[in-house]
């Protein structure tokens, strides 16, 4: 007779075996067909891979999508239906990250867009939200229109530099808001940014670098031949670690010091919980502030820069859009955020400039954490899952003629027209969804509106008085900007050139008055003594 232990070892196997069997008669949703050990992994894209796996779900009759990169499970998501039913309806199985193995090798494992879903990522987006809550507008606003007016002056002076300005925009808007202090154009601040940024988007990418389908790699010392990218990842490392550490570190000393303005690091500095481990504290408004920092850095930037290429390809768009401007507001000043209300046709701009080209065509990557099953077909646990933002906005579905530049899209009978999807896919999904993206658009709007209703920007032309003609391409990375591009940007009037004059002086005069207010007695040197023994104190 078989003793029970026998038996009941009998049953588990018995169970497993039957249950190993089920999941593989259940089928994986469509995709290429597979080879052995390997999977797909020589058939994935490296390069524009939002626009191969929106081909897919063509080709295959699926919006959701299975490939395999050996032994690993992706699975693509490209449709609003199939992302809300996954990410929003299961959002507690579809809201951790993958471990993207060349992205901690250059350093990011402190963002914490890319950290797994757990403590570590609640304590930093809690305090994002706690300072730049969604409806609390007076946080952000009068930041972002004192540099967009800034932008004004940079624009009238050197208008070819047009991307460069919108890059140091975004870094103003965000170095003031996350660390209380004010940046010059071509901030080194901002050029470690610049910097760290490129090497992330190179990184973010899964499909390029083996070792995200071979961790193991990583233990391969750096000497050895093919390692190029290990010492690719040493060089962005570097850049991302100060780009992290050098405005915290600054901002320490600038509160310490007396003349940093409110910001996430100096309101959390000042209200560190004396009944909670302080270097711990620290580490989180560091990261915080650093994630702040990198995202609206490029993201927005993107966003700005492709709505310049729309309005030299798309003139009567710009003419409508100016059109309202003048009938609205005039010209006898600049627009601001209480007129958006009643700017529809600027808002659907607005709309439009994020749909047309996804600042992220992909958002970062979600991992399953348990098994799933989705319209019959069986998504294991383990999987990476990408969101297709840029199929999402592409659908002919929800956006006929989704190739076109059509601010029409989002209006019906001159109004907004609340039945059109919001193209929030730009910002990913679920839980994961930027917590800043009201930060992004409202800039968005700003800059838009302020920039249309002062210049006219037009095609270039060259030496010999041809019109040059922009290529209309755009990088393939994390975050995709069009590719350097020329144009003319041009005050429509003396009166606009005199706007942007006032609005110049009036940005001088709060800055002046906001660093008097701030600033305390005693020499330079007496105050950076004080300051730097109460950054000591801090990290005791």
């Amino acid at each position: 007779m078989p003793s029970n232990v026998t038996v009941g070892l009998s049953v588990l196997m018995l169970t497993f075996i039957v249950s190993r069997m089920r999941k593989q008669k259940q089928s994986f949703p469509p995709g290429p067909k597979k080879w052995p050990l390997v999977g797909n992994l020589f058939q994935l894209p490296t390069s524009y891979e939002w626009e191969t796996y929106a081909h897919w779900s063509e080709v295959y009759g699926s919006d959701v999508l299975h490939v395999s990169a050996a032994g690993t499970s992706i699975i693509i998501v490209n449709s609003w239906k199939a992302a809300y039913d996954l990410f929003e309806k299961k959002s507690s199985i579809y809201s951790s990250r993958v471990e993207n193995q060349m992205l901690l090798l250059s350093g990011w494992d402190w963002l914490f867009a890319f950290m797994p879903y757990g403590n570590a990522w609640l304590q930093r987006r809690k305090l994002f939200q706690k300072n730049f809550h969604p409806s609390d507008d007076a946080s952000h606003r009068p930041r972002e229109r004192e540099y967009v007016h800034q932008m004004l002056r940079a624009l009238l002076d050197t208008p070819e530099e047009f991307m460069e300005h919108s890059r140091d925009l975004m870094g103003a808007i965000t170095l003031s808001l996350g660390y209380g202090f004010k940046v010059k154009p071509k901030d080194t601040i901002i050029n470690l940014a610049t910097e760290a940024v490129k090497g992330l988007a190179d990184a973010a990418n899964l499909n390029a670098f083996l070792v995200n389908s071979f961790p193991a790699l990583k233990y391969v010392p750096s000497w050895f031949p093919g390692t190029g990218w290990k010492r690719q990842a040493r060089i962005w490392r570097g850049w991302t670690l100060k780009m992290r550490d050098v405005p915290f570190e600054k901002s320490l000393r600038q509160i310490a010091e007396g003349t940093a303005t409110p910001s996430l690091v100096t309101t959390s500095v000042s209200n560190l919980d004396e009944s909670l481990d302080r270097e711990e504290q620290l580490t989180i408004i560091r990261d915080t502030a650093g994630s702040f920092f990198i995202a609206g850095a490029d993201s927005a930037v993107s966003a700005i820069n492709n709505f310049v290429l729309m309005m030299i390809c798309y003139p009567e768009i710009q003419n409508k859009a100016q059109a309202e401007l003048d009938r609205v507001i005039g010209r006898g000043r600049l627009p601001d955020f209480s007129d958006e209300p009643s700017l529809p046709y600027i808002n659907a701009l607005v709309k439009e400039s994020l749909r047309c080209h996804a600042i992220t065509p992909f958002a970062v990557p979600h991992y399953l954490s348990e098994d799933d099953e989705y319209n019959g077909y069986y998504l294991p646990k383990g999987s990476i899952v990408l969101g297709n933002a840029w199929a999402i906005t592409h659908d002919k579905e929800d956006y006929p003629e989704p190739f076109e530049f059509k601010p029409e899209r989002f209006l019906k009978d001159g109004k907004l027209n609340a039945e059109v999807r919001e193209p929030t896919a730009a910002f990913g999904f679920g839980r994961r969804i930027c917590p800043g993206r009201h930060i992004a658009i409202s800039t968005l709007y700003l800059s838009i509106a302020t920039i249309l209703s002062v210049f006219r920007i037009e095609k270039a032309v060259d030496e010999n008085g041809r019109v040059i003609v922009p290529s209309k391409e755009y990088t393939s990375s994390f975050i995709v900007h069009p590719k350097p591009f020329k144009c003319s940007i041009k005050p429509r009037s003396n009166e606009a050139e005199k706007l942007i004059s006032i609005a110049l002086y009036l940005v001088v005069t709060r800055i002046s008055k906001n660093w008097r207010g701030s600033s305390t007695s005693g020499s330079h040197s007496e105050t950076e003594k004080r300051a730097e023994e109460k950054v000591k104190i801090w990290r005791l």
